[in-house]
């Protein structure tokens, strides 16, 4: 199991990777493409599916989070030797941290 202070860790990089993928503009090339992309077939389950993955700050932390959890695991050689329902909470973990960081950042947002 992983100490809180590697949790905390995890959810912090967990954070500002969703923030990368969803709102940096150093990806707004790829959220363009994407988004035409999807445009071409409007109607297609899949595409949209897509979109609002990359556009959902939730949907994107939670698959960050698990990215980000798994190498650290895999690199660290902590993997093996835990139940997957303990790496599977660490997750959840990891994914509400981040998402609470999201929910406080988006909070100051409108303070402005």
């Amino acid at each position: 199991m992983i100490s809180l202070a590697v949790l905390a860790f995890l959810a912090l990089a967990g954070y500002r990777g969703t923030q990368l993928v969803v709102h940096d503009s150093i990806l707004d090339p790829v959220r363009a493409r994407v988004d035409a992309w999807q445009q071409k077939r409007p109607t297609s389950g899949f595409r949209e599916a897509i979109v609002t993955l990359i556009s959902c700050v939730y949907c994107t932390g939670w698959w960050v989070s698990g990215a980000l959890l798994a190498a650290w695991l895999l690199v660290t050689d902590s993997w093996h030797g835990t139940p997957l329902l303990v790496h599977g909470i660490e997750w959840l973990a990891v994914a509400a941290g981040a998402a609470l960081l999201n929910r406080w950042d988006d909070s100051r947002k409108d303070a402005h």
